[in-house]
């Protein structure tokens, strides 16, 4: 009886210190400002336009005084933190009649800030906002485009977030970047993307982060808990084999991005329980684009994650006043609390994938006509241990979980491996965990 009593303590410490909350990231959410990204909105909007095109000489308006505004706040930040940031521009020239919105050769400058991780210094997770904005023309770049919830708010939130984690150490890299040519094409995700690959860094995801600062939808609707988190299905760099795979295995919504956003909702649901995080499965709004979206196409995890209700009047409009609305993107429509919360969902998902192990590979399932799900996997360094998370076909977020131990294969009695989707995290003895792998093998007897 006494080693019974033994074993069913140990059995119950270990998954309470599997499932532990860590206290670091309330610390994160309630240091996010408010007061400093309304501060940064308004110096953005004061720059008058900020469109790819614009004037890069004047220091008081454009997107050159914006994009070395920022840079000057990420050296300030990192200044601060005994030079614990890396910042610098990332630049591609753009060809005259890349598209109908290049109207002459011009320069996409991106500024990239980045915290190197301690123990895996060339894995990478980022958090970007967009530098640029427009009126309804995408080829006026003279006109005042100030631009505040599209996308000051992101780039603000961005750099607020790149304040509150300067302190902390952890694994992995994090990255924080504004990037440009968004309206004109994607063009500044696309120019880090390709440099990503250039440098083989090894990108585990991208939070782009595209208007986060409104709450008053055109539809009426008023929120400021409401988000959505945009993530395609599949890589669109799958292979064949993978897609023949899929009919089989199933996983038509469990690719890296769907992954990634998981993650990001259980984050939250964690530890900001007020707010309501929405899985939309699309790669973005219906007909439009997103700078996650170069990312993907080079075959790495991204989502959006921006507000759940849009207004289209302060959106790419020039500023008038027509039947009595208002048009135009300026400062008077940004809600500021909304754009911390927001923020810190951000930061709080950034740490801990941060603070995590990587995620398991080689992942794979077996139990065909048995009484039981097999799963296996290769050993994570770092990890102290292992978690197999499952969830009915149709639910859309791991539902259920079980903490398995420091071991690479587990079977789950009494679970029919036809009945459910599986996945495998990694945990270290904090409890932070990685995010998500999902079986990419069969178990063969």
């Amino acid at each position: 009886m006494k080693t019974y009593l033994l074993t069913a303590v140990a059995i119950l410490v270990t998954c309470w210190s599997s499932a532990q909350l860590n206290p670091k990231i309330y610390e994160i959410i309630d240091q996010v400002s408010p007061e400093r990204i309304e501060s940064d909105i308004r110096i953005l909007a004061n720059f008058g336009t900020r469109h790819t095109l614009s004037d890069t000489v004047s220091d008081t308006r454009g997107i050159g005084a914006a994009r070395r505004w920022i840079k000057a706040e990420f050296d300030r930040i990192s200044e601060s933190c005994n030079n614990c940031l890396e910042v610098f521009y990332q630049k591609n020239l753009v060809e005259k009649g890349s598209n109908d919105r290049i109207f002459e050769n011009v320069w996409v400058v991106n500024v990239v800030a980045i915290k190197r991780g301690t123990k895996y210094p060339n894995n990478f997770i980022i958090m970007s906002g967009d530098i640029d904005s427009r009126v309804s023309d995408p080829n006026d770049n003279t006109s005042d485009a100030p631009g505040a919830n599209d996308n000051a708010s992101g780039m603000a939130g961005t750099i607020e977030a790149a304040r509150v984690l300067k302190d902390y150490e952890f694994e992995h890299s994090i990255i924080f970047t504004g990037l440009s040519g968004e309206e004109q094409g994607l063009f500044g995700g696309k120019g880090l993307a390709a440099y990503a690959k250039e440098q083989n860094w090894n990108i585990i995801g991208i939070f782009n982060n595209d208007m986060i600062g409104n709450i008053r939808g055109v539809d009426g609707v008023v929120s400021n808990r409401d988000f959505r988190i945009f993530s395609e299905p599949v890589p669109p760099t799958e292979t064949e084999q993978q897609r023949r795979a899929r009919r089989f295995f199933g996983g038509e919504v469990d690719g890296i991005s769907r992954q990634l956003a998981r993650y990001v909702y259980r984050t939250t649901k964690t530890y900001m329980p007020e707010m309501n995080p929405m899985l939309i499965y699309r790669l973005d709004r219906f007909g439009r684009g997103g700078h996650h979206r170069p990312f993907n196409d080079a075959g790495f995890a991204g989502l959006r994650i921006m507000e759940a209700h849009e207004n289209y009047t302060q959106q790419h409009q020039d500023l008038r006043t027509e039947n009595g609305i208002e048009y135009g993107d300026v400062v008077k429509h940004v809600n500021f609390e909304y754009a911390a919360k927001l923020t810190a969902v951000n930061a709080i998902n950034l740490a801990s994938i941060a603070w995590a192990p990587p995620a398991p590979d080689n992942v794979k399932i077996g139990g065909i006509v048995e009484p039981a799900a097999k799963l296996s996997w290769d050993k994570v360094e770092g990890a102290s241990g292992y978690k197999i998370y499952w969830r009915d076909t149709t639910s859309p977020t791991w539902d259920h979980s079980r903490y398995v131990g420091d071991v690479t294969a587990y079977t789950l009695e009494g679970i029919v491996i036809d009945n459910f989707f599986f996945g495998v995290t990694a945990v270290d003895e904090n409890g932070n965990e990685s995010v998500v792998s999902f079986p990419g093998g069969i178990i063969r007897d």
